[in-house]
């Protein structure tokens, strides 16, 4: 039998492996580099520069204005964890089924909840920009779209970078919205994966609710659409007005002989992070989201 490392190096998933690969939000980590100030705190700095200019006087000088630079202290809140095993005669006479089925916990149940929370974090946060909740049809879907770009664009946020998170189920209504003429070629693909230099990205309707709740795992696992929430339909999101902050992923491999409870391999996964909005970039978001 292999020793704990040569295991966990072959069967067990890394968390940045299954993260990049299967998450939705993975692309809005990169840059964001965060100072841990505490065990539960990190550093953020804070700018602001109050108004604009102002006339000249040849007397007076310059007109003065007021800047500031603050730190501020965000918590993270959210602390996951889970623990799977698996028998020794099990793992042996299924082929390292052990394996198999961390993977599977990884892919099915930790980037999806990642997803969702960040999701319905910055969904339910102070200041972004909400359109009325409405049930999208092709007639107006792109309407609706463009007009979450015009208020990006009045609000003089960044074009480079954006990036528009749609519910999979639109996916049929944006090909069907947009007019396609077709070559003779032998495969076709009406997949929509870029609109107006706007990269999209599709995201499966159970991680995209405006609001949730995680369950603790006494009776129930995981996490839920919460009595409040709603269906996201769509989020332009610009990535510099969020912070998303993974402080601890590790997860943690027992061989039996190591395992002092049972004769069983053992898997322990526990993650530290949270999701936040700058508050002095909450236009970069914006969301429209179903009736119900």
């Amino acid at each position: 039998m292999a020793n704990t490392l040569e295991f966990a190096k072959k069967y067990v998933p890394v968390l940045d492996d299954c993260y990049k690969h299967l998450s939705n939000t993975a692309n809005m980590d990169a840059g964001k580099k965060v100072d841990f100030t505490g065990t539960n705190e990190v550093k953020v700095l804070i700018t602001n520069v109050d108004g604009g200019m102002g006339d000249y006087s040849r007397i007076n000088g310059y007109p003065k204005g007021d800047v500031s630079a603050t730190w501020e202290t965000l918590k993270l809140t959210e602390e996951r964890a889970k623990e799977l095993n698996v028998d020794r005669m099990d793992n042996e006479e299924m082929e390292n089924v052990f394996g198999i089925l961390t993977a599977r916990f990884m892919e099915d149940y930790v980037v999806p909840e990642l997803d969702a929370f960040r999701f319905a974090k910055y969904a339910s946060a102070n200041g972004i920009t909400k359109a009325t909740p409405a049930i999208l049809t092709k007639d107006d879907i792109i309407a609706e779209i463009d007009e979450a770009i015009r208020q990006l664009n009045a609000d003089e946020i960044p074009i480079a970078g954006r990036v528009l998170y749609i519910n999979s189920n639109l996916q049929p209504l944006l090909n069907s919205a947009l007019p396609r003429s077709w070559s003779s070629q032998g495969s076709v693909s009406t997949l929509l994966t870029n609109y107006n230099g706007i990269p999209i990205k599709y995201v499966t309707p159970s991680r995209f609710y405006s609001e949730i709740e995680l369950n603790d795992g006494s009776t129930a696992w995981g996490y839920k659409k919460s009595e409040n929430g709603k269906n996201i339909n769509f989020m332009l999101i610009y990535p510099e007005a969020i912070l998303q902050v993974v402080k601890f992923a590790l997860p943690k491999v027992f061989t039996p002989d190591e395992n002092q409870d049972k004769d069983m391999w053992k898997f322990q996964f526990r993650i530290y992070h949270d999701a936040f909005v700058y508050e002095n970039k909450a236009k970069g978001i914006y969301l429209h989201t179903a009736t119900n």
